[in-house]
């Protein structure tokens, strides 16, 4: 079977559990670091007639991270195009299997069950949710808003995100708004801007800063277990 995979997190996915499936990958893949597929643009800008012409037997997509004009393209040359929804930990563990075992024809992989595993295992801290703002850009600010991945996973780990009820999922909120959210911490990733500790904090100087691995955050697949056991303690 021939692979292309337009989600970074799926790509690793697939690498992770049968790396010879893969024929093509977007310029945003970078695990495992020995890929060797072809590389077919970005996510919001995939070469169609790249990708067509590596005849593969399944695109996989995500609805969130890939345009539907592209993908309606792939399926008109006659392509077919697997489009995943992830926006819980309980859909991602779904659309893994889904994605491998229904999409690929692979078996089951152990590393999937040892990640479910790993966050059945965890226990919420004790006490209220702590009120946290999270911003995924600068220039200008965005931050997690509804519905989010990423969010279900800060909420499991006891942070409650100020922005989960707003009515976009990745609202641009001012920093003298998110200042004065009423949030006791700013969990600041590394992706997909990257923030450092020499840019991002500043930005908040009377709140705590949380510098957090982006791919732990916002990945869904093989880094899911290592999530379970590096996020907590990173938020604390």
């Amino acid at each position: 079977m021939r692979v292309v995979s337009l989600v970074p997190s799926l790509t690793e996915a697939v690498a992770r559990t049968a790396p010879g499936l893969l024929a093509g990958v977007t310029d945003w893949c970078t695990h495992p670091v020995d890929l060797t597929a072809a590389r077919i643009g970005g996510t919001k800008n995939p070469d169609v007639a790249a990708i067509t012409a590596l005849a593969p037997d399944l695109v996989i997509a995500n609805e969130e991270e890939n345009r539907a004009p592209d993908l309606d393209a792939l399926r008109a040359a006659g392509t077919d195009v697997l489009v995943t929804e992830v926006r819980t930990l309980d859909q991602a563990f779904a659309e893994l299997h889904r994605v491998l075992v229904d999409g690929c024809g692979l078996a089951r992989p152990r590393w999937l069950d040892e990640a479910e595993a790993a966050w059945a295992a965890l226990r919420a801290p004790s006490g209220s949710p702590r009120p946290a703002v999270v911003p995924i850009w600068r220039r200008p600010w965005m931050v997690l808003g509804r519905d989010t991945f990423a969010g279900d996973l800060l909420a499991r780990l006891g942070i409650r995100n100020v922005y989960a009820d707003h009515a976009e999922r990745y609202p641009r909120i001012p920093p003298d708004e998110l200042n004065a959210s009423g949030a006791e911490l700013v969990v600041l990733p590394d992706e997909p801007y990257r923030f450092t500790a020499d840019d991002g904090p500043e930005a908040f100087p009377a709140l705590p800063a949380a510098l957090v691995d982006g791919r732990l955050l916002t990945w869904y697949g093989p880094s899911l277990a290592e999530a379970a056991r590096v996020l907590p303690s990173a938020l604390r």
